[in-house]
């Protein structure tokens, strides 16, 4: 876990650098409907840990990861968190981003779900059928995932990339014989009557997330992302003690009504860390299997695109 104390210290030793995207004193952050970062939003707790240097913060909603790191990437944006596939495609693109810190097996709160009255009993029973997930999200990894389990391939089923929204309207009129999803879609479709959990993401393949930066801001404003990171960390660690709080914090962040979030945050997993070897190691693992099917055009390289704090010599 990332500690208050390593955080500020990395953020004394690295040098003073100029303020080249946050020149204006502005930290620009993507988020999404759940997690840690709504929950930072609506405690104010990282524009409380900037002001000291003089930089604001302004959110901008995205709803799933890719169209995020596309923002991040192409500078619109300059911190964002999502799952553990949108940085694998958006770095076999060539996106201009880094991975700065991560949030491990982050709980069971994704899920393939069957529409009411489907005669899916078992994984092996999605040969054929049509599969929804959100092209290059953490979904679509764990598809994938759970039909390498069920010794199926790819070409296997009929896939259908949809958003989430639409996902929702597809898998609601029965258009799909089942959906690949995370929270809080995943919490609101399960209390539809006769929706069924084929399988869990924990019963399939640890799903990391991280937090990612555009990589030019993060080498110019060392110190403000790790002030960041330090609040964010901060943050995860009250979100494990208060659970309560944060489904009604991420309720009226979200609009997401309050059964469904209390679902998604009770299996939810908090916690800020580094990037690790072993992180690493996963989420190339993650990265070769997409390229083994064709899903990036090239192979790449994860331990290429982590940043670490710069650090002073002398």
């Amino acid at each position: 876990m990332i500690s208050r104390r390593s955080l500020v210290a990395a953020a004394l030793a690295a040098p003073v650098l100029p303020l080249s995207a946050a020149a204006s004193g502005l930290l620009r952050i993507g988020y999404q409907k759940n997690g840690i970062l709504v929950v930072a939003k609506q405690q104010a707790a990282i524009e409380a840990r900037l002001k000291p240097l003089g930089v604001a913060v302004r959110w901008v909603e995205f709803s799933f990861g890719p169209p995020l790191l596309e923002a991040l990437g192409l500078g619109s944006i300059d911190l964002g968190q999502t799952g553990d596939a949108p940085p694998i495609f958006a770095q076999a693109a060539g996106a201009n981003l880094v991975y700065a810190a991560s949030q491990e097996a982050a709980g069971s709160g994704a899920a393939i779900l069957l529409p009411k009255g489907s005669a899916i009993r078992s994984l092996a029973d999605l040969k054929g059928k049509r599969v929804a997930f959100a092209k290059g999200s953490s979904a679509h990894n764990l598809t994938v995932a759970a039909l390498e389990k069920a010794g199926l391939t790819y070409r296997d089923i009929e896939p259908v990339t949809l958003a989430p929204a639409d996902a929702a309207a597809a898998f609601a009129r029965g258009s799909i014989d089942a959906w690949t999803i995370w929270d809080p879609y995943f919490a609101m479709a399960e209390v539809g009557e006769g929706v069924r959990i084929l399988t869990l993401a924990t019963e399939i393949a640890r799903q990391n997330s991280y937090l990612l930066a555009n990589r030019g801001f993060a080498e110019a404003n060392a110190p403000v992302l790790i002030a960041a990171l330090d609040a964010l960390a901060d943050v995860a660690r009250w979100c494990g003690e208060n659970r309560g709080e944060v489904a009604a914090l991420l309720s009226q962040g979200t609009g997401v009504p309050l059964p469904a979030t209390r679902r998604a945050v009770d299996r939810a997993e908090y916690v800020i860390g580094p990037v690790t070897p072993a992180i690493i190691a996963e989420q190339q693992r993650v990265a070769d299997r997409f390229h083994a099917l064709g899903l990036i055009p090239r192979p790449i390289r994860i331990a290429d695109a982590v940043w670490a704090p710069p650090i002073r010599n002398g």
